[in-house]
């Protein structure tokens, strides 16, 4: 495993694991839980995701020491506000069974996320978070925050894989000392990333996967990754990337494969902000 240092000076590593769309508690603990196994260190849930009392389960029944974790959640729209921020992290504490967090992030750029990153801020200061940062913040809106906040954000997590690659993104997020992070490396299975041509070929020449590959790719950016998958064998695919380095013409390649837009899901639309807003994830 390698790992990047943020920008306050703490280590993240350069994969983890996600728990997105896992919300069936059984299911997310034993996933944490052979994730752990395997060797990953970065477990990535959220309030939205309803599963960080499954992961929290995971992690006191694991024997890894809690300084050897990187656990991250993040603080959904609805409570974006400085007194909603500071009763929601409490209660993702609550649920996780944790005396600390090593990141918490603002999930979405909306509602009032800057009396959020306010109360995140003093929570920071308090030495209950070790880290926070943001999701999915385009950079207009990241380098916004940046300029008016009191602490720079330490990372953004936004859609990241060969066909979303967001090359102008990263740039703004390291001129401003924001660390990328992606999330639906694996572009979500969509374009037939598993047996796509092209990074089948490339794959071939390395004795690797197309998944393995494409996760290289994201992290020779300097972009940590978070894989999910609840099949243990998965796990061990996709962690098994760092005995290989891709060349610079199979990073170009790649990166020729950009379609410069997201086919998931786009966070400019006005139905967008209107499907975010209503989801409501408590009373």
């Amino acid at each position: 495993m390698e790992y990047v240092t943020l920008n306050n000076g703490v280590k993240m590593p350069l994969e983890g694991f996600g728990v997105f769309q896992v919300p069936e508690a059984a299911v997310c603990e034993q996933a944490v839980s052979d994730a752990l196994a395997v060797g990953y260190r970065l477990i990535d849930t959220a309030a939205a995701y309803f599963n960080e009392e499954a992961v929290g389960a995971a992690i006191a029944k694991s024997a890894v020491p809690r300084e050897e974790l990187f656990i991250t959640t993040k603080l959904w729209i609805q409570d974006a506000s400085y007194e909603g921020a500071k009763k929601a992290f409490q209660i993702s504490m609550d649920k996780l069974g944790l005396t600390y967090l090593d990141l918490y992030l603002i999930h979405q750029p909306m509602s009032d996320y800057y009396g959020a990153w306010r109360a995140m801020e003093e929570l920071y200061k308090e030495g209950k978070i070790r880290a926070i940062g943001v999701c999915n913040f385009y950079p207009d809106r990241l380098v916004d925050l940046c300029v008016n906040a009191n602490i720079t954000p330490a990372v953004n997590q936004v859609e990241l894989h060969p066909f979303f690659a967001q090359e102008g993104a990263i740039a703004t997020m390291k001129e401003f000392t924001v660390q990328p992070e992606a999330w639906g490396p694996l572009a979500e299975g969509k374009h037939e990333i598993f047996t796509h041509p092209v990074l089948t070929e490339i794959a071939q020449k390395y004795g690797k996967t197309a998944a393995q590959v494409t996760l290289r790719w994201n992290v020779q950016r300097g972009v940590v990754i978070i894989p999910k998958s609840i099949h243990k064998k998965r796990m061990e695919e996709n962690f098994a990337i760092w005995d290989f380095t891709l060349s610079d013409k199979d990073m170009a390649t790649i990166n020729a494969l950009d379609l410069g837009h997201s086919e998931i899901i786009d966070h400019s639309a006005a139905e967008t902000a209107k499907w975010l807003n209503g989801w409501k994830i408590h009373e």
